[in-house]
């Protein structure tokens, strides 16, 4: 099967879309950026090879008659299995990875010590993995370093004390460690994690009373299906690190504004709000780009200004938007500047004004920063489609259906639930563009990054 892939290098998160010659996406991948940049775009392409597995294994139980009931049950313990199994495969690489920066002297006579601390917590983290990948388990993150970090840190300050060793040391080989284990892509083999995960899900839905014989073939035969990589295209943030071509890299102007027109064709007008920059793009009814204005020379305004008010705050970015959306007033805020937030924000609390509040401000601030890029791009037209990371934040879409409405009147706006996707997808567009030898002339004269 030719299929073809989109990366979008983002500063906070790498994505990549994987479509077919039909023009259907098949998977979707991300990964945390990191400062390998090689690394983010091989682990997001491998995630949405991942993911197209298990769309042709779906594909494979929609023509097994007793699947078709348990569909949701079949997919949802299949990715449980495989994630589990990825998730033990990389605490092993961290384990020995660990254990490998026990050796200097800061060590000596505790080496053994150290090893043996360090085995017993991962062995206890390789116990508790499975209630992580459990039936209706949540977890905080599905990022590798989120789930493990945590879990680890609290067992080996506990181990670290029974054994009369340094914790901060165990700290230091970790924080070490997980960047060694971060910057390189699982190395597993994928048909042999999947068959694993077919067997532990085959038991499991066996025990719901479902033939495992049924779709076990339909499960083989998605493994089966070779998968070409025709044409790969990238984009975002960080493109000019990704390890293509230049005719293969597309500006993210570009693949963002492609990409909302494929989400939604009647789009005019789309805002995109990501972790470094904040873009607002006019586009065609074919969805190329005539006019754009971006904020790329300060985090204000971003998804870096919500991470730094979250750990200000000490709360998780996806925290801010629900405690936000409480206020009962919104509090003016006079600076959306990333370094002076943090004193204005400690000013207001310790004048007695509510957390809701301020929250519910700094989110009003951002949003009338992003209107005034739209403003200068040139306004709002029917469609509009907000796209990135902080589309995903309920008090920023509060903020900016009011602001929006105030402004330009009664707006048609396009909220995808996975809008941070739109640049990859724009750019898996031009891949199979330029495989069919699609491109317009106006997009070949644009396309350059």
């Amino acid at each position: 099967m030719k299929c073809f892939i989109g990366i979008d290098l983002g500063s906070t998160t790498t994505k990549a879309v994987l479509m077919d010659e039909d023009k259907e996406v098949l998977g979707q991948g991300i990964t945390n950026s990191r400062s390998n940049y090689d690394t983010a775009a091989a682990v997001s392409k491998q995630e949405a090879m991942i993911s197209t597995r298990f769309t042709l294994m779906r594909r494979g139980f929609e023509n097994v008659a007793s699947a078709k009931d348990s569909m949701d049950d079949i997919m949802s313990s299949l990715e449980r299995n495989f994630r589990l199994e990825q998730f033990r495969e990389q605490l092993d690489d961290l384990r020995t990875t660990c254990k490998g920066f026990v050796t200097d002297d800061r060590f000596k006579a505790n080496a053994d010590a150290t090893k043996a601390v360090l085995d017993t917590t991962f062995n206890q983290l390789n116990d508790e993995a499975a209630a992580l990948f459990a039936p209706g388990a949540k977890r905080k993150s599905d990022f590798f370093r989120d789930i493990a970090g945590g879990s680890f840190m609290n067992i080996a300050e506990e181990e670290a004390k029974k054994a009369d060793l340094s914790y901060d040391l165990l700290l230091n080989v970790y924080d070490k460690s997980i960047i060694k284990v971060e910057n390189r892509p699982p190395a597993g083999d994928m048909n042999n994690k999947f068959t694993r995960a077919m067997e532990n899900a085959v038991e499991e839905l066996s025990a719901l009373g479902l033939n495992a014989d049924d779709f076990a073939t339909a499960m083989t035969e998605g493994l089966d299906i070779e998968l070409e990589e025709t044409y790969v295209v990238g984009t975002g943030y960080g493109r000019v690190r990704l390890p293509f071509p230049k005719e293969h890299i597309r500006s993210e102007i570009l693949c963002h504004g492609l990409g909302a027109h494929i989400m939604y064709p009647k789009t005019r007008t789309v805002l995109d709000i990501g972790g470094q920059d904040t873009k607002a793009i006019q586009v065609d009814t074919a969805g190329i780009v005539e006019n754009f204005q971006m904020n790329d020379r300060c985090a204000a305004g971003c998804g870096r200004y919500l991470g730094y008010i979250a750990d200000e705050m000490n709360m998780g970015v996806h925290e801010l938007g629900p405690l936000a959306s409480k206020a009962t007033k919104v509090a003016k805020i006079n600076s959306t500047c990333t370094v002076f937030a943090g004193a204005e924000l400690r000013d207001r609390l310790a004048l007695g004004e509510k957390r809701e509040d301020v929250l519910a401000g700094l989110h009003r601030a951002i949003i009338l920063r992003a209107l005034s890029i739209i403003s200068r791009s040139g306004g709002i037209t029917d469609e509009f489609t907000f796209t990135g990371g902080v589309a995903n934040n309920e008090a920023a879409v509060k903020e900016l259906k009011k602001l929006i409405k105030e402004n330009y009147g009664e707006v048609t706006i396009n909220i995808d639930p996975e809008s941070i996707y739109t640049g990859a997808l724009g750019a898996v567009e031009f891949a199979r563009r330029a495989a069919k030898g699609d491109l317009t002339g106006a997009e070949e004269q644009l396309g350059a990054a």
